[in-house]
């Protein structure tokens, strides 16, 4: 029988920015991975009158990601209510939320809020518990805070795109090559060395060291939920030193000719690294440069991926 004591977590903080900004950034779980380092995706997997199910993945270090599903609920009051389904172990139940409160002078008080039941009394378990739970709704609200009082730098700052090519070939082949990452640098001239682990089925982690199109050298440490013959996603925990933050997908959507294979990049400048773009560089030409450098990057990848799954249905 489950335990019976119920343990409570609240973190808060006082937000300047208006309480819809706040919120809308809190709902918007999709586009939180670009401004919250352990977020690594966010699946809708469910939308009905109940709310949404959805799944997320969060790493926990450099070799392990968190999964879980968690309903969620805006209230007709705007705030957010979630419960995890089904609670992993060592709980039993997971809730929570998310109040708004409006405060004078445009400002917002958040409090993050979470209440837990374990599978067995264990008060050490429980306290090692509320204090992950404490550190993790800090680090939470200290990435809103600064997403909130800097929302419209971070538009100016973030770019995102998506370059889509047509494989007349199967869904399996076009995934296949993109997934088997450690083939890379015999099968992607711009991919040098490439060292990739999965401890986990179809959930990598590797360091590779490319060559953009410029000549340009850099190495980063990326870690990739792949769902099989659906999406690839990616995420950088370790970006060059131009960007705070790279993530993206590889999507295949199957038509009856063929599958669209399309590659998706979001990257975050960072405004002190701009000069290792070039002497005089801007933020409005760093979001050609990368729009430049990473489309082609990919765009080869997806050619390559054409061609082998091509190749293999015979055309």
């Amino acid at each position: 029988m489950p335990a019976e004591k119920t343990y409570q977590v609240e973190e808060k903080a006082l937000v300047s920015a208006p309480v819809d900004v706040v919120r809308r950034i809190v709902v918007d779980v999709e586009a939180w991975v670009q401004l919250h380092g352990p977020a690594v995706h966010a699946e809708i997997l469910e939308s009905g009158d109940h709310g949404e199910l959805i799944r997320h993945w969060s790493v926990v270090d450099d070799h392990t990601v968190r999964t879980w599903d968690a309903r969620r609920e805006v209230t007709a009051s705007g705030d957010v209510r979630f419960t995890h389904e089904p609670a992993n172990a060592p709980f039993a139940t997971v809730s929570g939320g998310f109040d708004f409160e409006e405060q004078p002078n445009g400002k917002t008080l958040v409090r993050m809020h979470h209440a837990f039941t374990l599978l067995e009394d264990d008060e050490s378990v429980a306290a090692q518990r509320v204090e992950s739970m404490q550190l993790g709704s800090r680090a939470y609200l200290n990435t809103l805070h600064y997403a909130a009082e800097n929302a419209d730098e971070l538009e100016r700052l973030i770019i995102s795109f998506e370059d889509p090519l047509f494989v007349a070939g199967s869904v399996e082949d076009a995934y296949a090559y993109l997934y088997e990452a450690d083939k890379w640098p015999d099968r992607i001239p711009h991919v040098l060395r490439l060292e990739l682990e999965e401890n986990t089925p179809n959930i990598q982690f590797f360091d590779m060291d490319t060559k953009s199109s410029d000549g340009s050298e850099h190495t980063t440490r990326s870690v990739r939920i792949c769902l099989p013959n659906h999406k690839i996603v990616y995420k950088q925990t370790r970006p060059p030193k131009t960007m705070f933050a790279h993530t993206g997908h590889w999507l295949f959507t199957e038509t009856p000719e063929g599958v669209v294979v399309s590659s998706r990049h979001t990257a975050t400048i960072r405004p002190e690294g701009l000069h290792l773009l070039g002497e005089g560089m801007t933020v409005e030409g760093a979001r050609k440069y990368l729009r430049r450098i990473l489309s082609a990057n990919s765009m080869g990848n997806l050619r390559l991926s054409k061609e082998y799954a091509e190749e293999r249905a015979g055309h």
